[in-house]
């Protein structure tokens, strides 16, 4: 049986890219039943986007959030970084898909202020080739590391985060996840949202801020390359769902046909082309 869920932002999934991890993703959405589905941005990497490759795995995914859509479900896709190409459509609707830059919603009396959180990044406002040639970097970084947790699984032993390690290990890395958090929290604040809710920065995360001008529940929908999460929300209570603590329980679906594979293609190319 599917879980009944209310509200469900899932963030940062990189279809395109090697460390996507879209099987975990498809198990993880096959297993609930959402009202509304929020797609916080970068969900396609539009920046590393190449069609050779583009793995049916990754197309499963979109066709699952169109089925959903399909069977009436609220689709939400909130442009990222990484697609932002998709920005200059502005705001757009597709029978339950809505493309939009940011979403204000109102869940039970309290406003919820969701936006994919790229804005606070300076590196991305003013050097856009240096944060495409990091985001190239982290991919190459993933490739390796799965390659490294490979050996490590066969022997026996845990699994390592690279990404992980090297930005627990660097100070300048903490010191901009705290201030992206802070100055997401702030501006909710100034404005009255009690939810602010971000992606950006692949680190979920639940927490209450305070200021002296009141406070706000900050939350990240964290990623679906590294740490496997989303946010739900249902019954007045937002929760951190995280698929490695739960996978024993979900059911791993089988593939489905790709009939639809070439039209795909042709849509993502003209997507990249700008001639849609």
């Amino acid at each position: 049986m599917k879980r009944e869920v209310e509200l469900v932002v899932i963030s940062d999934v990189h279809l395109g890219t090697y460390g996507c991890r879209s099987d975990e993703l498809l198990s993880y959405l096959s297993s609930i039943n959402p009202r509304k589905l929020i797609l916080n941005g970068d969900i396609i990497d539009i920046w590393q986007f190449r069609k050779s490759y583009f793995p049916e795995s990754h197309l499963r995914v979109l066709k699952y959030i169109l089925d959903l859509a399909y069977q009436g479900c609220e689709v939400t896709y909130i442009t990222g970084n990484h697609d932002e190409m998709l920005r200059k459509f502005g705001k757009m609707q597709f029978g339950h898909i809505t493309l939009t830059n940011r979403l204000l919603l109102d869940l039970d009396g309290k406003k919820s202020w969701i936006f994919h959180g790229d804005v606070f990044d300076a590196s991305i406002q003013h050097t856009k080739w240096l944060a495409k040639l990091g985001g190239w970097g982290y991919d190459r970084l993933i490739q390796l590391n799965n390659v490294v947790n490979w050996g490590l699984t066969k022997l026996g032993r845990e699994k390592y985060s690279l990404s992980k390690q090297i930005k627990n290990s660097v100070k300048k890395a903490i010191k901009f996840i705290s201030d992206f958090e802070e100055t997401a929290s702030h501006l909710a604040i100034e404005n009255r949202y009690d939810y602010v809710i971000c992606g950006h920065i692949h680190q979920p995360q639940i927490r209450k801020i305070e200021t002296k001008k009141g406070s706000c529940i900050y939350m990240n929908s964290g990623d679906w390359i590294e740490n496997l999460t989303a946010l739900e929300y249902d019954n007045g209570t937002w929760e951190m769902f995280s698929y490695e603590e739960k996978k024993a329980a979900l059911i791993q679906y089988p593939a489905e046909s790709m009939k639809f594979r070439n039209n795909l293609d042709e849509l993502l190319e003209n997507i990249i082309k700008g001639t849609i």
